[in-house]
């Protein structure tokens, strides 16, 4: 089934993935939850304290931004996908396999909303309030994030290939 939910054809409605909702909130509850809200807390007082940025300012919100998707973002994807590879039986091999498919896809294009998101975030809300939105965002991110997970080898995804580094180079000498 994949998704989360699921749009039914043959019954009109919605089919719900009970299983994957419970896999991914539970990737909420024990990862986004408590690391983000440690997270949060350290990068402000992070970015006060030993950059010496005042809160609000344009320097302050777009250093917080760029910290937090260079360093939070790659991390959270990775644990994502390692997570729901093991979560569904899958072998190291075979989540190594998925996350060269599915990372780099996952980072470009995530990379054009969670700036946003979070630039809104950090400017306008209380540090004690940033997770809280964040976790509404996280709640469509784990169904895009899913929906990418279950595209596999999709067409749109050998666009991304060109980018990736390390390709296989069968019959080539390096």
């Amino acid at each position: 089934m994949g998704l989360c939910f699921k749009w039914q054809d043959d019954e009109k409605g919605v089919k719900i993935n009970w299983k994957r909702v419970a896999t991914t909130s539970l990737f909420g509850f024990g990862f986004v939850g408590p690391v983000g809200h440690f997270w949060y807390e350290g990068l402000d007082q992070f970015i006060r304290s030993r950059l010496l940025l005042r809160p609000n300012t344009l320097r302050f919100v777009t250093t917080k931004v760029a910290i937090d998707g260079l360093l939070f973002g790659p991390l959270d994807l990775l644990i994502f996908f390692t997570y729901m590879g093991f979560s569904t039986g899958k072998s190291v091999p075979q989540i190594k396999e998925d996350l060269k498919r599915d990372f780099l896809p996952a980072l470009i294009l995530e990379g054009g909303l969670w700036p946003v998101v979070q630039a809104v975030n950090f400017r306008f809300l209380p540090v004690r309030y940033q997770l809280l939105y964040v976790n509404i965002f996280c709640l469509l991110d784990s169904c895009f994030l899913s929906w990418i997970e279950q595209q596999e080898d999709a067409p749109w995804k050998q666009w991304f290939k060109a980018f990736q580094p390390f390709k296989d180079q069968k019959g080539q000498g390096g």
